[in-house]
């Protein structure tokens, strides 16, 4: 149960992520919004976490550093994308 909590909750940052960003057409790219949740949550949520001193908790400091993990995540990706397209 703990990983699929975990995947739904990086699906759900991600998504947030590109809405933030804007979406690159009609609805979200879901493959992404795994992908840039799950490495943003970790990366960011983590440091996020431990940098406020809550420890490796459920804790707004968390929730926060998560979404901002998956925002640059998917920054560059999206960056990556339009760099390789253009050469």
């Amino acid at each position: 149960m703990l990983i699929i909590g975990m995947i739904l909750f990086g699906m759900l940052v991600g998504a947030a992520a590109q809405l933030i960003l804007g979406r690159e057409g009609k609805s979200i790219d879901w493959t992404m919004a795994i992908v840039a949740g799950l490495v943003g949550s970790f990366a960011g949520g983590l440091l996020a976490s431990l940098i406020a001193g809550d420890g490796i908790a459920l804790r707004p400091s968390g929730i926060i550093g998560s979404i901002v993990g998956a925002v640059i995540v998917t920054a560059v990706w999206r960056w990556s994308r339009t760099r390789s397209v253009t050469r």
